[in-house]
């Protein structure tokens, strides 16, 4: 799906300019930070897997800090904890990054994930297809596909964590206009780098019909358009005999009844019934 020569590409453009467009990795960071606030542990040996190094060694000087290459450089059973900041959305194997990160904890490890999910830039979606639907009669990939939380739960499960817990929070930021969303996009390094992607240069009418129907659909009283990310945040442990399991069913040695304080009522069987 992704083409990561020029993912790349897109995230050295980024970092190479005078003011990169990281505010919602900042965002990233103050979810992580709050998260390890409300966790009573003190992690000794964290990992953290982010394409903007800098960034997070600022915050967390301590960490080892490494890229999102389809084969993480993390050892097995080295890391308390380990985040993967921002770049799980644009991975080829999503499961198999899990994976990598689930065995580089030790026992009873946590690991905090953060990517983009599938209601990001749902306006810029809607226009960019409809323009050009009308510009050419036909449509070609230049967002990236992101996945849904109730999908991303079961990844973590497919990965082997326990406890897993996926959630949300979404941020709107208002822009001038779609040009000036799409230039903070490549500021960000999240331009396209679609694997189906096309490859020759975009007719400049579909981004004018593209910046005309955002404008037209979703301006506010302003004339400012909004554009929406929804933030995924993944949490799940490395598993270990200390943690809490859930009771096997026919285990419970009291009725519910007994603590509700009412009289259970044994109902007739039907007909039929097993």
């Amino acid at each position: 799906m992704t083409d990561l020569s020029a993912l790349n590409q897109n995230r050295t453009r980024a970092r190479a300019m005078l003011s990169p467009a990281l505010f919602l990795h900042e965002d990233a960071i103050l979810e992580v930070q709050e998260r390890l606030n409300e966790v009573n542990r003190r992690f000794t040996s964290p990992a953290v897997v982010t394409p903007f190094a800098d960034l997070w060694r600022n915050v967390m000087p301590t960490a080892r800090i490494i890229a999102d290459t389809d084969v993480l450089d993390l050892n097995a059973g080295a890391h308390d904890l380990v985040i993967h900041a921002m770049a799980l959305h644009w991975a080829n194997d999503p499961v198999g990054q899990l994976v990598q990160c689930r065995r580089a904890l030790i026992p009873d490890g946590l690991f905090i994930g953060l990517l983009f999910g599938g209601q990001t830039l749902a306006q810029l979606r809607s226009c960019l297809a409809e323009a050009e639907v009308r510009v050419t009669g036909g449509l070609s990939p230049r967002v990236l596909p992101m996945a849904e939380i109730r999908d991303l739960g079961g990844l973590l499960q497919r990965a082997g964590f326990a406890l897993p817990v996926a959630d949300s929070f979404r941020r709107t930021v208002r822009y001038r206009d779609a040009f000036h969303l799409m230039a903070d996009l490549r500021a960000m390094g999240e331009g396209n780098a679609l694997l189906q992607r096309q490859r020759r240069a975009t007719k400049r009418a579909i981004f004018d019909e593209a910046a005309k129907l955002y404008q037209n659909e979703f301006a506010d009283a302003d004339g400012l358009i909004p554009a929406t990310f929804e933030l995924i945040c993944l949490t799940g442990w490395a598993p270990d005999d200390s943690q809490q399991k859930p009771l096997r069913p026919g285990s419970a040695t009291h009725r519910l009844s007994e603590h509700l304080g009412s009289t259970e009522k044994t109902l007739p069987r039907e007909p039929g019934d097993g």
